[in-house]
């Protein structure tokens, strides 16, 4: 999944995003309000982490603009403004959730988790298709009750085909969810992650899940398209 956090203080911004990537998200940093909601608008993100006080243009107006720019990304607000009324604006300017300073790493990762799940309609943390079975909390993977040893990576790349079973997902997809605007589009770097999952996930088994439509991206099916 790909993050974007707005954040102004450097050494937090440096902090988070390194946590977040540990877990296998790909992370943008907006340093302040008018470059986050720019950011915001122009490339696609699974959550959006946003800080309340922000220069050039606090968070409350960033959300709000964001929103009405009819981006639907879960924003999860960050603050160390502890007050119920500061909670209410931040949630009426269109805010998903709300995450008071300083937070455990866990609660973050948790609120990001129920966010995404809100979005995509998976309603728990358990993702089983075709006898492969996911556990988002604890990125462990079996099939057929076999434990599979994956990379955050190949983790992040086999939960994207997961929840998107059925569906052709195209490299640009791909890269805009589990890379950062740092990432090099004419690299073969999505390829050669596919072909080590697919090893990982299809080698040994009668049933192969990813399939490749040439020209198109990808497939995750138990049947041959």
């Amino acid at each position: 999944m790909r993050i974007l956090l707005i954040e102004d203080d450097p050494k937090l911004a440096a902090s988070v995003a390194k946590n977040l990537r540990a877990e296998s998200y790909a992370v943008d940093i907006g340093p302040d309000g008018l470059r986050g909601e720019e950011m915001a608008k122009v490339n696609e993100y699974d959550v959006i982490l946003l800080d309340v006080l922000l220069p050039r243009q606090d968070g409350w107006v960033t959300c709000q603009h964001i929103r009405q720019a009819k981006v639907l990304t879960p924003i999860l607000m960050l603050t160390a403004l502890d007050d119920v009324e500061d909670k209410i604006r931040g949630l009426d300017s269109g805010a998903d959730d709300y995450l008071v300073k300083p937070f455990h790493l866990g609660e973050l990762l948790a609120r990001i988790r129920s966010l995404v799940r809100r979005r995509t309609e998976v309603r728990t943390t358990i993702i089983e298709q075709f006898g492969l079975k996911l556990d988002v909390t604890v990125h462990k993977a079996w099939r057929e009750g076999k434990e599979i040893s994956l990379t955050a990576k190949e983790f992040a790349l086999l939960e994207l085909f997961m929840m998107n079973s059925g569906k052709i997902i195209s490299r640009e997809t791909i890269s805009e969810h589990l890379w950062d605007m740092n990432f090099e589009p004419r690299s073969n770097v999505i390829e050669s992650f596919v072909r080590f999952l697919r090893q990982k996930v299809d080698k040994g088994f009668k049933t192969s899940l990813i399939h490749t439509m040439r020209g198109a991206g990808y497939i995750f099916s138990d049947e041959k398209p």
